[in-house]
């Protein structure tokens, strides 16, 4: 399936910001299942510094400097990209190894694959798993369950015992709130499936991305559609490799999903994150809009 995306976001300060520095993560990124067809950013006013380059984890990274005052800041990502369904064996769960193998599993497999693996194994700091988090997950990994059916069923749990409520939460609320409320939104759902793989030592990433706006007809449109959204990508043993669930829409990702990037959490990889001089209060307005080529 090929998607347009656009991606408009919109910082009206109350008063002239003389210096700003930020980080940008807008533009889609190759993957296993998506190839980028065009890309491209526009950033009003024009920075007086730009760089584009690739971070530490392979995401396509945009560094920018504005040294003149400006009472607005607009960033508009605009891409195409091609993503194809993953293979049946990513959906079935007919094969992978069993989650209390996955040491042996990571053994098996080159030295540098088994870093980049490793890393995500590790906390982060907005996955610490909460008092309590560890005894909720464990109904879905008994003894002998491969790991593939285990995330699946922790992500199905997830949308079935959690209710998406974009007031509930904000960046700085703790997993502990998220877990006793039973409420949230995408990045919310994602850091609490992360924390508890993380918590028995699976390894797990951080997706950002879009989900397409308007499904087709007959589909019900998912949550998170009108804004960026996150996921998790977990490693599934050396057959499957990473394979992508969806705790806010209990469902794996698939072609109507166009990856941005991976990271440890959303810290690593948020659209936009920087700092500035000046500005005083400030108001957001963020668009997103996924169609089919």
């Amino acid at each position: 399936m090929k998607l347009d995306v656009t991606h408009r976001t919109a910082y009206l300060y109350e008063q002239p910001v003389a210096l700003s520095q930020h980080r940008v993560h807008m533009l889609p990124r190759a993957t296993r299942y998506q190839r980028v067809l065009r890309s491209s950013l526009i950033i009003e006013p024009a920075p007086t510094f730009r760089r584009d380059a690739t971070d530490v984890f392979g995401n396509a990274l945009t560094v920018i400097e504005i040294e003149r005052p400006h009472d607005e800041l607009v960033i508009r990502a605009s891409s195409t990209v091609e993503v194809a369904p993953p293979p049946p064996s990513d959906r079935d769960g007919s094969s992978g190894p069993r989650w209390d193998d996955i040491d042996q599993a990571i053994g098996a497999i080159e030295p540098r694959e088994a870093v980049e693996v490793r890393q995500y194994r590790c906390m982060s700091p907005l996955t610490r798993a909460p008092a309590g988090l560890v005894e909720y997950i464990t109904p879905s990994f008994p003894t002998g369950r491969p790991l593939r059916d285990a995330a699946f069923d922790l992500t199905r749990r997830i949308r079935t015992e959690f209710r998406f409520d974009a007031t509930a939460t904000d960046i700085s609320t703790p997993l502990e709130t998220v877990l006793k409320t039973r409420r949230g939104v995408c990045q919310d759902f994602a850091h609490l499936m992360i924390a508890g793989l993380r918590a028995l030592r699976l390894p797990a990433r951080y997706v950002s991305g879009y989900i397409l706006t308007l499904p087709p007809p007959g589909k019900a449109k998912l949550q998170g559609a009108d804004a960026s959204h996150a996921w998790v990508s977990v490693w599934c043993g050396q057959a499957l490799g990473w394979v992508d669930f969806d705790p806010t829409n209990g469902r794996l990702a698939g072609d109507d999903y166009a990856t941005v990037g991976w990271a440890r959490d959303y810290s690593d990889v948020s659209p936009i994150s920087g700092i500035l001089l000046g500005g005083g209060a400030h108001t957001v307005d963020v668009g997103v809009d996924v169609k089919v080529v």
